[in-house]
């Protein structure tokens, strides 16, 4: 690529280039990430495409993966495009998709950086399942970006009016859109969503149609496709997440299925995605009630009574477990490291001291 690039239209801003100031007082460019790789990245600047590294210092500050770069990240790099240069620093981040990696290990995957809207993406077949939906929900609002559902094939679809409203009845005030990549019904609903400067992240399972969508959003074949199944099911194509500018506006980052979605640090979104059992809540008797065993509690009498649907309910019950299970699990991680540190001072102070000693 060797024209000039905006940066407006990948997304940068005042806030950006206040925040940036230091960096360039010390030679650097900003640049965005659109590729992640394995120990390198490429990055897009007003000059055009390059690959990074991260410096030897970045690396040695970060308290783990989310402190390094991500897709949709901005950061400060030194070197030319068309050679290999080095990111030196990560801009503070507006908005951030995480999960917890897979796995025992406790660790935060950053998914996509600095996003206004979360495409939640799912398809009018057998794939649809709100219970799924409700967990992406949480975990769009504990971003900080504005979540969309996007409901895609809709012209195979047999039952796409039922599926439209059991989203909208767990998503209220969230645009809920059908699509079609072969009619191009709704596209143009979707689009709407992607003015200049706006960055907006595919999310959802293999199969789903999120590459297609991506072809149809940016008027070409940028993303591949393979055949789809007899079963109606898209062949998974996409194997890494990647930042694509739209020809019309908008930034888009296409994502590849999501196996496993486990929550990271998402209590706010939880409360919003379930916001009807949160206002159930407040009029329990007890402001601790577990909605259990309980007397006087609303949440029960909304389950007994129907206005609260039990399979709803019991999404909200594991989401709660899984998230208190992970809290748990990092303050115990936050323990051990504290008493290594602490091990570590002791091991100086005791050498400083047989040192003196022998003086």
């Amino acid at each position: 690529m060797n024209e000039v690039i905006d940066l407006v239209a990948l997304g940068w801003n005042t806030t950006l280039d206040e925040a940036f100031t230091e960096h360039r007082d010390q030679g650097y460019e900003p640049a965005r990430v659109t590729v992640q790789h394995r120990g390198s990245y490429n990055l897009i600047s007003e000059k055009g495409e390059m690959t990074a590294s991260t410096s030897g210092s970045l690396l040695h500050h970060a308290r783990g993966g989310g402190d390094l770069p991500a897709v949709g990240d901005w950061v400060a790099v030194s070197g030319e495009p068309g050679n290999s240069g080095v990111i030196h620093a990560v801009m503070p981040r507006r908005s951030c998709f995480s999960r917890k990696v897979a796995g025992d290990v406790v660790q935060e995957q950053v998914l996509a950086a600095n996003v206004d809207v979360v495409f939640l993406v799912s398809s009018l077949n057998e794939d649809f399942n709100v219970r799924r939906l409700e967990r992406y929900l949480t975990t769009a609002y504990a971003s900080g970006a504005r979540p969309v559902i996007v409901l895609t094939k809709s012209d195979i679809a047999e039952d796409a009016a039922e599926c439209i409203a059991e989203a909208e009845a767990i998503a209220v005030g969230v645009p809920v859109h059908a699509v079609s990549n072969v009619t191009n019904e709704g596209i143009e609903d979707v689009r709407a969503h992607l003015e200049v400067g706006t960055t907006a992240v595919l999310l959802g399972s293999s199969g789903v149609g999120k590459s297609t969508l991506v072809n149809s959003l940016a008027g070409d074949d940028r993303q591949l496709v393979n055949d789809i199944r007899a079963d109606g099911r898209g062949r998974h194509t996409t194997t890494y997440r990647e930042l694509i500018l739209l020809p019309d506006g908008g930034v888009i980052i296409d994502t590849p299925g999501i196996r496993e979605l486990q929550l990271w640090d998402v209590e706010e979104g939880l409360e919003q995605t379930f916001e009807d059992i949160a206002e159930l809540a407040q009029g329990c008797r007890f402001g601790d009630c577990s909605h259990d065993s309980e007397p006087g509690c609303a949440v029960k009498t909304a389950l007994e009574d129907g206005s609260l649907a039990a399979d709803r309910f019991e999404s909200f019950q594991k989401l709660q477990r899984e998230l208190a299970y992970l809290e748990r699990k990092q303050d115990k991680k936050a323990a051990a490291e504290e008493a290594k540190k602490w091990r570590a001072v002791s091991r100086a102070r005791n050498k400083i001291n047989r040192s003196q000693n022998e003086y």
